[in-house]
């Protein structure tokens, strides 16, 4: 007696048939689709109803390679922005040295100019430092007594009077500025002639002195050095009148110059030299010679 299963037991034909059936039909498929084109337009229906799918199963990779992407831009923008800013700050500071050398070579064709207007012999300086003495308004400059210089000798810039030498070393001088409290110079009014004397006060401003409350002075007027003291050459600018307090209960006003120029914008000074220039000797002009007159002769 033979056993047998339920139907609804029942599993169809075996699987090495079904196995044969479908490899068949798939090999059936692909050679009409190959053929015919007939499958394409199933295949965008189904990649259109495939597509949502595709993009929730790949929505965590995308925003993993979107935070990677963000901060790898960052730290390169950020990375870049500082290389930027440093080769800007590089090119500022060229600029900057590149206009402060500008300035400067102005300045000194400006000395070099006033050089050849004087008419005294004059030693072209550098300011190396001011002096160290808290109390005294003096500055050190590169020339000594080895290029020629002397105390007492003027030292100017391009605008007007600085100061004066007062102590000379080998290789470097020290020069007492105008605005020294133990310091003073004899002027005069450009404008009228009227003589007086500045002395140094604080805050690098001069006091003019004993001058009497109705003297003809007023705000603007320019003095210059008058020369009767043998030092400094006349017409030398020195400073101008900022302030003038006059008081009728005193004899004296109270008079305060600005000096004209100043050790605290450039370097470059010269050294005054009591010898006058030699003007430049003139060409030899040729000795033309005059032609022979003939002399007439004589009637025998």
């Amino acid at each position: 007696m033979e056993y047998q299963p339920p139907p609804f037991f029942n599993r169809g034909p075996a699987p090495l048939v079904r196995l044969t059936f479908f490899v068949s039909l798939a090999i059936l498929l692909m050679v009409l689709d190959a053929r015919f084109r007939y499958a394409e337009n199933v295949r965008q229906v189904v990649a259109l109803a495939a597509y949502p799918m595709q993009r929730v199963a790949m929505a965590p990779v995308d925003l993993f390679h979107g935070v990677v992407n963000y901060f790898s831009t960052t730290t390169a923008l950020r990375e870049e922005n500082n290389a930027l800013r440093t080769r800007q700050l590089r090119a500022a500071q060229g600029l900057l040295q590149l206009q402060a050398l500008q300035q400067e070579n102005n300045q000194l064709r400006r000395v070099l100019e006033a050089q050849e207007r004087l008419p005294r012999k004059s030693v072209f300086a550098e300011i190396l430092y001011a002096a160290r003495d808290p109390f005294s308004r003096k500055v050190i400059i590169d020339k000594g007594s080895q290029n020629g210089i002397q105390p007492g000798q003027p030292v100017i810039d391009d605008v007007g009077v600085i100061g004066q030498v007062t102590r000379v070393y080998l290789l470097m001088s020290e020069v007492t500025l105008l605005s020294d409290k133990g310091q003073a110079i004899p002027l005069q009014v450009l404008r009228n002639g009227l003589r007086a004397i500045a002395y140094g006060a604080e805050g690098g401003m001069l006091d003019l002195r004993f001058m009497p409350a109705n003297a003809d002075i007023n705000n603007g007027d320019v003095l210059v050095t008058s020369g009767i003291d043998g030092t400094y050459p006349p017409g030398l600018p020195v400073a101008t009148v900022a302030r003038i307090e006059r008081d009728a209960a005193y004899a004296f006003a109270n008079i305060t110059l600005v000096p004209t120029a100043g050790t605290d914008r450039y370097r470059q000074v010269l050294v005054l030299s009591s010898e006058a220039k030699t003007p430049p000797a003139e060409p030899e002009q040729p000795v033309r010679k005059q032609p022979r007159t003939k002399r007439p002769r004589k009637a025998g």
